[in-house]
């Protein structure tokens, strides 16, 4: 009789369906994790936390992560995982992503409405993740921009503190032109507005319109096709 009773908790045993693997799940985290940092700006490395002890999912045949609402690209942050069979559930798992690499700081202290120099900047090194968004790397990318606000000496560098600029000031004679299929128009106008590159200027041409055109990098305004 005992035996019996053994032979069948073993059956019952055997014959229950086996939690979906932890490590499973993580390693589909993880992979998750390192195709969405390719083409970050530095020395990436991942790791994968491990799931609250309590947790127990159903069997899983079929795995797939995801990338959660409003989850940052990197530092601290989730990546989620569900099961699309035989049984749906999902679940976050927390993920380190540290990205190390150069980032660009004040050389000095800098006043607001500085034009910068090289010389005004250098280049750190250090975890990226744990920086202001939109820190730069590269410092090509504040070289003649303007400061906004004035930055004492050794503070990171960040795009939104960065004025792009003037490339056509109001009142000025600028160049338009206007593309088509295998032509370009030139005519000349006057700028209402103040415009960097990239944005929108009303230019009125010599009959008295008022037409918009997009600044490019040499001066002149593309009214476009």
């Amino acid at each position: 009789m005992r035996t019996l009773r053994l032979v069948l908790l073993i059956v019952c045993t055997l014959s229950l369906p086996a939690l979906a693997s932890s490590d499973a799940i993580r390693d589909v985290a993880r992979r998750h994790a390192q195709t969405q940092s390719q083409g970050l700006p530095g020395e990436v490395v991942i790791e994968v936390g491990e799931l609250a002890p309590q947790t127990q999912l159903p069997p899983c045949s079929s795995l797939e992560a995801y990338t959660p609402p409003g989850s940052r690209p990197w530092g601290k942050t989730h990546v989620g995982v569900r099961c699309l069979a035989p049984h749906p559930w999902s679940i976050l798992v927390p993920v380190q992503i540290t990205v190390t690499g150069n980032y660009v700081v004040t050389a000095r202290a800098l006043a607001a409405g500085q034009t910068l120099q090289a010389s005004d900047l250098a280049l750190l090194r250090g975890d990226l993740a744990s920086l202001p968004t939109g820190v730069l790397t590269n410092p090509g990318e504040a070289t003649g921009k303007t400061l906004k606000n004035s930055l004492a000496a050794n503070q990171p560098l960040r795009a939104d503190v960065l004025l792009a600029p003037l490339l056509i000031r109001q009142g000025q004679n600028v160049k338009l032109r206007a593309r088509g299929t295998n032509f370009t128009v030139s005519s000349e106008g006057k700028a209402l507005n103040n415009a960097t590159e990239g944005q929108v200027v009303q230019v009125r041409v010599p009959s008295g319109q008022t037409i918009s055109g997009t600044v490019r990098a040499d001066g002149s305004v593309d009214i476009g096709q």
